[in-house]
C-alpha cells in the first residue's frame, strides 16, 4: 500500500477533532486508524456519541471551529445537521462521526472497520 504524503497532517487533524469533541464532553471517543487497510476510504475515522441532538450539534460546531482555527480548513462535506442524529464532517483524510448514543449502538460503525487500529480517548 502506498502511504499518503499527508500522513502527518491527517494524524494532526484527527487529534484536533478529538480535542474539539472533548471540549463539548463527547462520549466514548474512538479514533480508527484506517491507513493500513486496503479498503480504507480515509486515513482516520474519529467517532463519538452524545445523549442529545443539541449536544451532537455543539460537538460538530466545536470540531469545525478547532480545525479551522488551527488549519484554516473547512470540511469538504457535512451531512446530518438537520436532525443531528448522526453528523458527519468529512475532511477527506479524516472523517468525524458524531452520533446520538442510540444511533451509534444501532449502526455499530466500529464493527464495520474491525480490522482498524482503535485508540480510545477520555472525555475532557
Amino acid at each position: 500500500m502506498v502511504k499518503k504524503k499527508n500522513a502527518n497532517l491527517s494524524t494532526y487533524l484527527s487529534e484536533i477533532a478529538v480535542h474539539g469533541i472533548q471540549e463539548k464532553k463527547g462520549n466514548d471517543i474512538v479514533r480508527l486508524d484506517l491507513r493500513e487497510l486496503s479498503s480504507s476510504v480515509s486515513d482516520f475515522f474519529v467517532i463519538c456519541n452524545a445523549d442529545s441532538s443539541t449536544q451532537v450539534k455543539a460537538i460538530a460546531d466545536s470540531v469545525e471551529e478547532e480545525v479551522y482555527k488551527l488549519t484554516q480548513t473547512h470540511p469538504w462535506k457535512k451531512e446530518g445537521q438537520d436532525h443531528a442524529e448522526w453528523i458527519i464532517l468529512d475532511y477527506l483524510d479524516v472523517v468525524v462521526h458524531i452520533f446520538r448514543t442510540e444511533k451509534r449502538d444501532f449502526y455499530g460503525i466500529e464493527d464495520l472497520w474491525g480490522d482498524a487500529e482503535a485508540t480510545t480517548f477520555k472525555s475532557a
